[in-house]
């Protein structure tokens, strides 16, 4: 029997007709949901803990912002060393990392304690679980659903807030926000033994090709070439930014990281909280945008399969902002039907631009897609990095989010046009390393 017949009909007699493809996905979306847990954490207990340590926004958010910033220059290093070291050892040591930097703070009493925790050790285990692990596993195990399945779990590194925020929530107004710490760290350790014994690296080490791959001459499945260990992280960005792909996508994805990990996972329940809404309820709002974003990710998952990326981002970001900017208008003491209307439309919206954003690296960069986007996640994490200060500041210095939810609806609108700056690439047809667009 030959090797492709060998990968093709092996693991037909061990696994039925269920393509372990679908199982590596299941026990990633577990893990993205377990690590959207600690993004749900600081806006849930940034005003307790302002109240309880009588630290300032700026200071709470400069923490934010330094986990925001390691996240993203964590992301290109760690889709290189899933390709050394195996994505089995690389999510779980991220997850042990989470776990200690959410479940120390109950214990510190410096700020400088908050930032390493939060900022570092929770920073580079969040990198390491970053979209930039998304486009690495999509890529080696998809060939079929591959857009779908993007949606999917890129749904799932939000959609920890349909588990975590509602009850974080709570426990942040009844038992504070140390136990809320503690809770998020119990569930990244509960994640570890799900990636030991179910998720494996690649397809052929199942004796699988990867799912949907398309039949050769004899039928069988046609089973891809070994890509070579991608180049060294400097290296592909070096190739990168020759580019003027890469800035423009990159530059718009800042504005995503802006208006999303930026202001409205970190300010959102506090401004919220401004207007007389309590925390627990400002936090179900987000839940509600929880549970949306599965339904808006997803589908832009699907329309990604089908339709142009950059019509598509251009599309997301006029919304996102145009809502952004309405946001100030909205805000009440309770819940309010225009309000609810925002939490559904925003997570429709949240974070639908990964899946195009992903497609396009992979259109234009090849093999080197995990390590471009996984750059492509650090100018997001940057942008969102600001962000999360800028408006941690301008709160303590005039009492009020209004500027933030304003000045973050403007940029989406100016990442609106550069979505659509990208020369046209076939989707469909092979991508190009990424020195073949160097200028």
């Amino acid at each position: 029997m030959t090797q492709t017949q060998q990968l093709a009909s092996g693991p037909r007699r061990r696994f039925g007709r269920l393509h372990w493809a679908w199982v590596v996905a299941a026990v990633s979306f577990l893990v993205l949901i377990s690590t959207s847990g600690f993004r749900s954490l600081p806006s849930v207990v940034m005003a307790p803990m302002h109240e309880d340590m009588h630290w300032s926004y700026g200071t709470i958010s400069l923490a934010i912002s330094v986990n925001l910033v390691l996240v993203g220059l964590a992301a290109p290093y760690a889709a290189a060393l899933m390709e050394r070291l195996g994505i089995r050892l690389v999510l779980a040591t991220a997850l042990v990392l989470i776990a200690v930097g959410t479940g120390l703070p109950v214990v510190t009493s410096e700020p400088w304690q908050l930032v390493l925790l939060w900022g570092g050790l929770v920073g580079l285990g969040c990198g390491a679980i970053s979209l930039a692990f998304v486009a690495t596993l999509t890529n080696r195990w998809f060939v079929k659903y591959r857009g779908l399945v993007t949606g999917v779990l890129t749904a799932a590194s939000t959609a920890g807030q349909l588990v975590f925020l509602p009850v974080l929530g709570w426990l942040s107004q009844h038992s504070g926000w140390r136990t809320v710490s503690v809770v998020v760290a119990v569930a990244a350790v509960i994640s570890v033994p799900f990636i030991i014994t179910l998720l494996r690296e690649r397809p052929r080490d199942m004796g699988l090709a990867p799912l949907g791959a398309e039949p050769g001459p004899d039928g069988e499945p046609v089973v891809e070439e070994e890509e070579p260990a991608p180049r060294g992280a400097f290296r592909v960005l070096r190739d990168a930014v020759r580019t003027r792909v890469f800035w423009l996508l990159a530059g718009s994805f800042a504005i995503c990281g802006v208006t999303t990990s930026g202001v409205m996972q970190t300010h959102f329940i506090p401004a919220a909280e401004d207007h007389g809404m309590t925390g627990t309820t400002a936090a179900g709002l987000l839940a509600v945008a929880g549970v949306f974003d599965i339904a808006g990710t997803t589908v832009s998952g699907w329309l990604t399969d089908r339709y142009d990326s950059r019509f598509l981002l251009a599309t997301y970001y006029t919304l996102r902002g145009l809502s952004l900017i309405l946001l100030p208008l909205l805000f009440a003491a309770t819940p309010t039907p225009s309000m609810i209307a925002f939490a559904v439309f925003y997570g429709l919206d949240w974070i639908a631009t990964v899946p195009p954003t992903i497609r396009l690296c992979q259109q234009y960069f090849g093999s080197s897609a995990g390590v471009v986007f996984g750059w492509m996640w650090t100018a997001h994490q940057i942008g969102g990095a600001i962000a999360a200060e800028a408006g941690g500041m301008v709160r303590d210095h005039t009492g009020s989010y209004t500027i933030v939810w304003v000045a973050a609806g403007a940029t989406c609108l100016f990442a609106a046009v550069l979505s659509m700056l990208p020369p046209v690439k076939s989707r469909r047809g092979p991508a190009l390393p990424v020195v073949a667009e160097a200028s």
